[in-house]
């Protein structure tokens, strides 16, 4: 399965109105940290397939959501399960890998 974007028009369907769990990555494009944990999202979101699902919204192209549920800085990732948000993590300092990011994850799934 691997990550996908979503949009400001598509993220209430999405993600608020997903059944199970979702992470949400906040990126953009010039962020460095966004780039160094991409391929550690899409390795996780293979391994919990059916578990998580992992979408990304670039920040840069959809301003209206990160506005609305408070993004101050990239990357901003927000686990929501049923449409409210169980936890958050601004940065790459605590989930900087795979074996921390899935850790955090699986805390909370």
């Amino acid at each position: 399965m691997a990550t996908h974007s979503v949009t400001d028009a598509n993220f209430a369907a999405d993600v608020l109105g997903a059944d199970g769990p979702v992470l949400v990555d906040f990126w953009a494009e010039w962020c460095g940290p966004c780039k160094m944990i991409a391929p550690a999202l899409e390795e996780v979101s293979d391994d919990l397939e059916g578990r998580v699902k992992i979408v990304k919204v670039n920040t840069e192209d959809n301003p209206e959501t990160p506005s609305k549920i408070g993004i101050r800085g990239i990357p901003t990732f927000i686990l929501y399960n049923k449409g409210e948000e169980v936890a958050r993590e601004v940065g790459i300092g605590n989930i900087g890998t795979k074996s921390r990011l899935k850790a955090w994850l699986e805390t909370h799934v």
